[in-house]
C-alpha cells in the first residue's frame, strides 16, 4: 500500500481539489490511504480567529467569512440544488456552529490547550468536503477521524505521538478497510486517551503521514507539493534554484533541521526506520518524477541554501560578570526546555551564551523573566538565518558580497556554514 499527502496549497479552492481528483483516479491505484490538510489560508484563518477571542475582541464575523469560503467551494464542485450539495453543506455548518460554541461555554483559559480544538478544524473541514467530491465523482473512498487513530500526549501544539497505542489502533482497522476503498483522513492532528484533541506541531501533516507509512509497512510516501520536487533553494528567493532527483534520509534530515519547509523535520525518521522511499512530487505537473529520498547516501555537488526569517538572537550572560559555566548552562537549557524553545543556533563565550530562535514575543518574555534574577539577557529581532550546506569557499564569498549587510553571529564546520544577519 502507499500513502499520499496532499497540503494545503494543493487543495486551496475548487480547481485545486479537482486537479487532486485528477491525479488520484491516475496515480491512486491499489490500496492507498490520503492524508490532508486544511485548504488553503484556512490555519492563519483560524488562529486570527482564536487571537481576536483571547483578547477579547470580535471575531465571529471572521468565522463567518471563513466558512462562507468553504461554502463557496462546496457552490463550485457540486451542482447547484443537488442533494450533494445541500447535505455537504449541512455537514459543514455543524462544524461551524461547534466553533462558535466552543467559544462561548469555554471555561479552559489555557491558550495551548484552546488552540488545538479550534485548529483542528480546519483539516476536519476539509477532508470532509474532499472525501464527498471525491466519491461525487467516482473515486470512492472512506472518511476517517485521525483522532480515533493518532494517540497523542498532553502536550497541546507539539504534541508527542504514542507509537505502541497509535499503532495497535492502526492495525487493528486500517488494513482491512483499505482493501475495500482507499481511506481518506486528516493530517496534523490527533487526540489524547481523554479523547481531547491535540496537534502535531505546525504544518505536522507529513509527519501524519509517516505515522501511518511506518506502522502499515507502506511501499512508498508520497508528498504532492507546489515545487518540482527537493530544491537545493527555495526557488522564490533564488530562481537559479535546482531539482535533486534524489537525496539521503540523512540530508533530508539535515535540511529539515536548519528549516528547510518542503518536509516537515519529523516525517523522515518514521520512514528511515522501515527503509520506506518518501518521494516529493508537484501537483502541478504530476507526470514528472520528482525527487525520491532513500537511504542511499547520494553525493551532494552543489551548495544547499536555507533562510529563515523572523529570527531572534538573545544573549545571555551573568550580572556579576563571571564565566558562563556548567551550572550555568544547565539552569539556561532547563529553562529552554521548560518553555519547549527550539533553537536554531547556539554560541558560546567566556561571559555570554547567545541562542537564536525564531521570534516569539510571549516566550522572548517568558525567558527573560524565567532568568532574570541572575542573568542580563539582550535581544535583536528580525534577523535572518542563513544556513548554507555543502558551501562553496569562492561561492560563498560572492554569495555573501551581494548581501552587503551586518552578521550578527556566524558558526561554520566542516559541511555547514550558518550566518545570522539583519534583513
Amino acid at each position: 500500500m502507499k500513502v499520499f499527502k496532499f497540503g494545503g496549497a494543493s487543495v486551496q479552492d475548487a480547481e485545486a481539489i479537482q486537479n487532486v481528483a485528477q491525479i488520484l483516479k491516475k496515480y491512486g491505484e491499489g490500496e492507498l490511504l490520503i492524508v490532508i490538510s486544511a485548504m488553503g489560508k484556512t490555519t492563519n484563518a483560524l488562529e486570527n480567529i482564536l487571537e481576536k477571542y483571547w483578547n477579547g475582541e470580535e471575531y465571529i464575523s471572521g468565522i463567518h467569512a471563513l466558512k462562507n469560503s468553504h461554502t463557496n467551494i462546496i457552490n463550485h464542485l457540486f451542482d447547484s440544488g443537488s442533494k450533494e450539495q445541500f447535505e455537504v453543506n449541512a455537514d459543514i455548518e455543524n462544524d461551524f456552529i461547534a466553533i462558535e460554541h466552543y467559544f462561548e461555554k469555554d471555561l479552559e483559559r489555557n491558550y495551548n490547550y484552546i488552540y488545538d480544538q479550534i485548529i483542528s478544524f480546519g483539516e476536519l473541514i476539509a477532508t470532509k468536503i474532499i472525501s464527498w467530491y471525491l466519491n461525487h465523482v467516482g473515486y470512492r473512498n472512506k472518511w476517517v477521524d485521525a483522532r480515533n487513530f493518532i494517540i497523542t500526549d498532553q502536550r497541546y501544539r507539539e504534541a508527542r505521538v504514542d507509537w505502541k497505542t497509535t499503532s495497535l489502533l492502526v492495525k487493528r482497522q486500517i488494513p482491512e478497510s483499505i482493501k475495500i476503498a482507499p481511506i481518506l483522513t486528516q493530517g496534523f492532528i490527533g487526540a489524547t486517551t481523554e479523547n481531547h484533541t491535540t496537534t502535531l506541531g505546525r504544518e505536522g501533516s507529513d509527519y501524519t503521514a509517516s505515522i501511518f507509512a511506518n506502522i502499515l509497512d507502506a511501499e512508498k510516501v508520497v508528498i504532492w507539493k507546489d515545487v518540482p520536487g527537493v530544491m537545493n533553494a527555495d526557488p522564490k528567493k533564488f530562481p537559479d534554484a535546482i531539482k535533486f532527483n534524489t537525496i539521503s534520509y540523512r540530508e533530508a534530515i539535515e535540511m529539515t533541521y536548519y528549516g528547510a519547509t518542503v518536509i516537515h523535520p519529523k516525517t523522515i525518521q518514521p520512514l528511515q526506520q522501515k527503509n520506506i522511499p518518501l518521494q516529493v512530487k508537484s501537483f502541478l505537473a504530476p507526470e514528472l518524477e520528482g525527487t525520491i529520498i532513500t537511504a542511499d547516501d547520494t553525493k551532494i555537488e552543489v551548495p544547499i541554501t536555507i533562510v529563515k526569517s523572523n529570527q531572534s538572537l538573545l544573549s545571555i550572560a551573568s550580572k556579576e560578570l563571571s564565566f558562563i559555566t556548567e551550572k550555568s548552562l544547565e539552569e539556561i537549557f532547563k529553562c529552554i526546555a521548560d518553555l519547549n524553545i527550539k533553537v536554531n543556533l547556539m554560541q558560546n563565550s567566556a561571559i555570554s551564551f547567545s541562542i537564536v530562535i525564531d521570534s516569539d514575543a510571549d516566550k522572548i518574555t517568558d525567558f527573560s523573566n524565567a532568568l532574570g534574577g541572575n542573568y542580563k539577557i539582550r535581544h535583536n529581532n528580525d534577523l535572518e538565518l542563513i544556513t548554507i550546506r555543502h558551501y562553496q569557499t569562492e561561492k560563498l564569498d560572492a554569495f555573501l558580497q551581494g548581501r552587503n549587510r551586518h552578521v550578527f553571529l556566524e558558526q561554520k564546520s566542516r559541511t555547514t556554514i550558518q550566518l545570522l544577519m539583519e534583513r
